[in-house]
Formats: structure tokens, sequence, C-alpha cells
């Protein structure tokens, strides 16, 4: 047998070492660059410990107790102002509920502060008038596209918002949802919209997608928060459509998006059931798509309410939850400004369900 010179051994063991040697600098080097990866922004989460996270509120304009124009979601919001401690920020596009009027002055009055800004179409109303007499700063946006917000957040740690204007007919007449949700970061995302126009003078176009938290978690449940016309809201629509597996579900007052309408129609081919319920004096205007889906062959129905079915909402598989005060339309996309809401809830889903069913059953086929 032959037996290896010494020299072929220090080579084979000196060409090991090296391989080694190279190997460690590798890993070092993997590690190294691994760690210096931009990692995936965590969703902000936060668990609400009593009370629960949510409260939903529907109008019912067929309810008796709706004549009196008294104690509808109006006066849940008027409580909740009247605990306000430190500062009660209002983005209205129109105010003439004197609850909300008289609750926003007394706030003022034992030290809050409180500031609202309104459409300024409607900044002549008589109760606007009144809270400035009392001392409370209101602005108008000054130009000739909407601002449509509804909402309004309340020491930095709670949010109200919808498709509800506080007006008699918002809140006893017309079909409308509100909801509040308890949650610090939503609630700076609001303050941060409210900012935006009330410091910066910015609306419409001017307005800039810098959200602080467009999505976060809320007891477990995800969120999402979206601003128009900054943040492209459409085609986030567009995106939680064509997703939507069993069944599509929608209130519109204002229906005039030709991509939202056209998404809608190819899950419907696909066999996904969609079914919606449009407010009857929008439906025939130009632009409207209730002809379109209608000829389309699906079940789209108009509303029955002598006064405005206000909803802005689509059910997703009854799961997922669109609501706020974007219409599904062409201003609401490009010049408004506008708030929208995306909640991944089976809860939320349920009682948003219930509602759209109320007022589909209702509605004329």
């Amino acid at each position: 047998m032959a037996v290896p010179r010494r020299g072929v051994r220090y080579r084979h063991l000196t060409s090991l070492v090296v391989i080694l040697v190279v190997l460690f600098l590798l890993t070092l080097y993997v590690l190294f660059h691994i760690q210096s990866l931009p990692k995936p922004t965590p969703i902000p989460s936060e668990t609400v410990s009593s009370g629960g996270w949510h409260t939903i509120y529907f109008t019912d304009p067929t309810d008796p107790s709706a004549s009196t124009l008294r104690g509808g979601p109006d006066a849940s919001l008027a409580e909740a102002i009247d605990t306000a401690q430190y500062s009660v920020d209002i983005a209205i596009y129109r105010l003439d509920l004197w609850s909300v009027r008289d609750a926003l002055i007394r706030a003022h009055r034992r030290g809050v502060t409180v500031r609202m800004i309104t459409e300024s179409d409607h900044i002549l109303e008589a109760e606007i008038a009144d809270l400035e007499a009392a001392g409370i700063p209101v602005i108008g946006d000054h130009r000739d596209h909407l601002m449509h917000h509804k909402f309004v957040v309340i020491d930095g740690l709670e949010v109200w918002t919808g498709s509800m204007n506080f007006t008699v007919n918002g809140a006893y007449r017309n079909n409308n949802n509100l909801i509040r949700i308890h949650s610090s970061r939503v609630a700076q995302d609001y303050t941060r919209e409210f900012e935006e126009m009330f410091v910066e003078d910015r609306f419409g176009a001017l307005s800039k997608a810098d959200t602080p938290y467009p999505k976060a978690t809320v007891d477990g449940i995800p969120i999402e928060i979206y601003f128009s016309p900054d943040d492209g809201v459409v085609a986030r629509l567009v995106d939680i459509v064509r997703d939507a597996t069993s069944s599509i579900d929608f209130m519109a007052y204002a229906f005039t998006s030709d991509i939202l309408a056209e998404a809608m129609l190819a899950r419907a081919q696909t066999g996904v059931v969609v079914r919606g319920v449009m407010e009857r004096g929008q439906a025939s205007n130009p632009g409207s798509e209730y002809e379109r889906l209608r000829q389309a062959g699906l079940d789209i129905r108009l509303d029955s309410n002598p006064g405005n079915m206000h909803h802005k909402v689509i059910i997703i598989d009854g799961v997922t939850v669109i609501t706020g005060s974007y219409n599904f339309s062409h201003s609401a996309e490009q010049s408004n400004d506008e708030n929208v809401l995306i909640l991944y809830d089976v809860a939320v889903g349920t009682k948003y369900l219930l509602e759209f069913n109320r007022v589909f059953d209702a509605a004329m086929p």
C-alpha cells in the first residue's frame, strides 16, 4: 500500500483550512446582510380592556319613534361628547342637530378644546353660528368640491364615523350608519386628517398620503383606514371585491364608478351572488351604474324610503365591511375629502348584513 507523502498531506490540510475559512466568511456575510434587510412593518395592535372596541348605530326612518326626532344615534354621540375631557375634533359636511350643537358648547364651556371643520356651502347654518358665538373655532373648505367627511375624534381615543350627516334628516329620515371605534391608533389617523385640513389648510388634491396607521388591529380585528382623494381608495375597493368568493352586498347612495361596477360584474360571472340597493333619486342620474348592473341580471333594487337611502356600504362574503363617507363615485375618488373604513370581522359583518337585508327586503325589485 502506498503511503501519501508528507507534502501531499500538508497541501490537503491547507486546502481544508482554506475551505473552512471561506465558509466561515460566507456565513458572516449572509448573517450580516440578513440583519441589514428591512424588516416588515408590523401591524399595530391594541386591546380595549372594557366595553368592547366598537358600537354600531343604524338609523330607522320606519320606526314610529323617528317622528319624535329624539333618541337617535345623535343622542349617543352627544353623550360621548359629554364625557370628553381634553379635546373634540369634528369634521362634518353639515350640522343642524341641536343635540350635537349643545354637547359641543357644553364641552367648550368646561374647558375641552373643541375644533370644527364643515363644508363651506353649509357654514351659514344657524347651529354653526351658535357654535362660533360660543367661542368654538369653525372653518370651511372654501373650494368648489366637497368637504364630505362625517367624523368626530374624542380625546384622541375614539372615533365616530360613517354615512350620517349630523342633521335631522341624517339621523331620523335617511338610512344611515354610524360606527364608534375605541382605538388610539385609529384616532391618530383621523386626527392627522383633521389637522391636515384645520391647521395646514390642505383639502382635496392638496391632501397628503400620510396616514400614521393605514392598517391596525383592535382586539384582534384587522382594520384598514383610507382617506380620499390622496389614498387611491377605489383601487383598494376593487381588490377586495375581486377577492369575493360567495357574496357581494352593497347599499349605495350614489354609484357611478365604472371600475367598481366592472369588478362586481366579473365576480358575478364566476358565481358570486351580487345584490344591491341604490337610492332611487340617484339611480337615473348620468353615469349611474344602476341600469348596467340590472341589465346584467343582478338583483339590484331601488330603495323605498321617502327620504334618502344614504348608506355607502359594501359587505363581502358576510365578513368584510366597507363603510364611511365615500360614495362610489368619481367625485369621491378624485375631488372630495372622504374617509373609508374596512373592517374584517364576522360580528361586524353580521350587523351590517342585517341592516342590508332590512333595507333590501323593503326595496322595490
